[in-house]
């Protein structure tokens, strides 16, 4: 009994390390991830002016970030592997700072197509790399609260970006800058130093760990393995098969509906709440609200899932949060009901990705996680941020009216709920 209770203890203690060594550090990359990708729906209310961008230019501009995403992220992964986290994760963060910044060079569209594209394809591969490189470090019961943890950057970038951004907004002139310009270098520069940092922070491998004690690098190391060779014993998928199998366009699918979420009202819900005749200091104040409430939810959704074992519910009802606050939303016509909505809308696109994550990594081989992790999120980005980014914007110009625009991810959520179910089913079928 004692012996039970001691590695238990020992099993704790070493979690917990592991997660405070890493999760504040990495949770902070990532905030800064999302900041330099979606500064650009604050930007919008000086910019898209200035630079004479449609809705429908503005929408094809913010999906090509995701189109680049989806081109080169299973690369990325793969080259996260041989090259190790350390070194890779920090020169993805140190180019896509030094992109970002330059953002504020841009004279016209055609350039702002041309950074938006390299922006997705320096940032590629940023966030399934951290799962996989969880994935080393973390035990699978603790993974989706952990996961969620991680993701909370997520609602918090818009959270804090929001009104740092529209702060920013104010310093129009300065310099004979305008706002815009100062948005976009001020929020970038700062991953260049976060990258920098990953070189010296970032311990590749539990057994490389010299912060941990021997006891507990010992208990960690064998712990992993042990669950890599259980994964290893699943019918291993070689990469030219992976993505001939329907589960893994699935699971794909599944996630596309959250990431059209997430992306579409990252770089239109300010241009939406505008529209009812807020300041751009309101405006930035106002949007980060349901981010606020998505951040604390996410992470105790994460924690219910991880605390029950359940993965399939957890993991749909945030998809129908989607689909009804979102049709709901369309019919909306003042601003309180619209932001309550909204939130009910990230609530569930954020709270979504614990358990999804936790789930999709247990379904593949340890030989296929790496590409399928990426590879999911790449085709997830590709439908969710390169495709309904532009729908929002086509419709948008066809009806003049932001909130039908949401119509389209209604029908992408049923979708979604449908398949999750029917994969589920099926996995547990099989075990």
């Amino acid at each position: 009994m004692e012996t039970i209770q001691n590695e238990k203890r020992l099993e704790q203690e070493t979690v917990r390390k592991v997660t405070w060594r890493l999760l504040p550090f990495l949770m902070l990359c990532y905030l800064f991830a999302f900041i330099d990708r979606g500064n650009i729906g604050m930007a919008a209310l000086q910019m898209n002016h200035d630079l004479g961008l449609s809705p429908k230019m503005f929408g094809f501009a913010s999906s090509l970030f995701f189109i680049a995403y989806f081109i080169f992220e299973v690369p990325s992964n793969l080259a996260l592997q041989k090259f190790g986290a350390r070194k890779w994760l920090a020169r993805i963060m140190i180019t896509w700072g030094l992109i970002s910044a330059c953002t504020a060079l841009v004279q016209g569209p055609n350039s702002l197509y041309f950074v938006r594209f390299i922006l997705g394809a320096a940032e590629a591969g940023f966030f399934p790399g951290v799962v996989l490189y969880l994935t080393y470090w973390v035990p699978s019961a603790y993974r989706a609260r952990i996961v969620a943890l991680f993701m909370v950057a997520i609602p918090a970038a818009s959270f804090v970006a929001s009104p740092v951004s529209a702060l920013l907004l104010q310093m129009d002139g300065i310099g004979g800058l305008r706002g815009w310009h100062w948005l976009f270098m001020l929020e970038g520069l700062p991953t260049v130093v976060l990258g920098l940092v990953c070189l010296s922070f970032l311990t590749d491998r539990p057994d490389q760990a010299r912060w941990l004690s021997d006891e507990q690098r010992q208990w960690l190391t064998e712990t992993m393995n042990k669950e890599a060779a259980s994964r290893a014993a699943k019918q291993h998928i070689p990469l030219w098969k992976l993505f001939s199998q329907p589960h893994v366009w699935g699971m794909a699918l599944v996630c596309a509906c959250a990431s059209a979420a997430g992306s579409v009202l990252n770089v239109w819900q300010p241009q939406l709440l505008k529209s009812f005749g807020l300041s751009v200091m309101q405006t930035g104040l106002v949007n980060s609200i349901p981010y606020l409430i998505a951040s604390v939810l996410m992470v105790w959704w994460g924690r219910h899932s991880d605390r029950t074992g359940e993965r399939r519910w957890h993991t749909a009802i945030p998809l129908m949060l989607i689909g009804g606050g979102l049709a709901l939303a369309s019919l909306a016509n003042s601003l309180a009901p619209v932001v309550l909505l909204l939130t009910m809308v990230l609530i569930g696109a954020y709270s979504f990705k614990g358990p999804f994550w936790a789930m999709a990594s247990s379904w593949l081989a340890t030989g296929s996680a790496a590409a399928g992790l990426a590879g999911i999120n790449a085709v997830s980005n590709l439908i969710g941020g390169g495709l309904m980014v532009n729908v929002y914007g086509w419709v948008k110009d066809a009806t003049g009216s932001y909130a039908m625009a949401l119509l389209p991810m209604v029908g992408l959520s049923v979708v979604s709920v449908g398949i999750l179910l029917f994969l589920s089913r099926k996995s547990r079928a099989g075990h």
